[in-house]
């Protein structure tokens, strides 16, 4: 595949021209490699110096929450950028780790780049803003969306709230007793619904572990 039709994948260089996409491959310093199967690429934690692009392959996502009470894996496809909204702000670091689910070819490019980027081409800019602005606006609006009517309801949304991606397989690594604690809500009432949900096929319950594997279905 030609440097400009990997490009053309995401969003961020969506909308350039022909010549604006062939300026940014003749100037721009990408660095291309391969992620082999459970190499990991980058650590929660680690410094955010690079826009990583994901041109093949599956990744396996891991956020862990600050009291390490609860742990979520997912796996998340290409095309796909890497945190970018975490290579400016007050924390630029990562907040989940990331390895290859599958063989995965990558694109990265150093923050100095990126910034040249920014400042010669207009339309690359504007899709930096654009995605900015529309990941502020989703987390603002978290707070304004109608309440959950039922147990099942609110336990989806715990779900939905904690990955990265709203849809795919995921793991939660998690107690009942504490998704009770989370939703102040007695460990038994969660243990009914988490049964039902299992009974209709939604997920599938483990000993500290919750099965996921369309989080997307948990909404029909």
């Amino acid at each position: 595949m030609e440097i400009y039709d990997c490009l053309l994948q995401f969003t961020l260089f969506q909308g350039m021209s022909h010549a604006d996409l062939m300026q940014v491959a003749g100037h721009t310093k990408f660095n291309f490699s391969k992620l082999s199967v459970g190499k990991k690429l980058v650590k929660e934690g680690e410094d955010c110096h690079h826009l990583i692009f994901v041109t093949s392959g599956t990744l396996r996502a891991e956020t862990v929450s600050d009291d390490h009470s609860c742990r979520v894996t997912e796996s998340i496809s290409a095309p796909y950028i890497l945190q970018p909204e975490h290579i400016f702000g007050i924390t630029q670091r990562y907040s989940s780790s990331f390895s290859a689910e599958t063989p995965c070819s990558l694109i990265s490019i150093d923050k100095q780049e990126v910034l040249l980027l920014l400042e010669t081409q207009l339309v690359f800019r504007l899709n930096m803003l654009n995605m900015m602005a529309a990941e502020t606006q989703r987390l603002r609006h978290h707070a304004w969306r109608t309440a959950p009517r039922t147990l099942p309801e609110r336990i989806t949304r715990f779900f939905f709230s904690r990955c990265l991606y709203p849809a795919g397989p995921k793991t939660f690594h998690i107690l009942m007793q504490q998704i009770a604690k989370e939703l102040n809500d007695s460990r038994l009432d969660i243990s009914v619904a988490l049964n039902k949900m299992q009974a209709e096929g939604l997920l599938t319950l483990h000993r500290g572990r919750i099965e996921i594997p369309m989080l997307e279905r948990l909404l029909m």
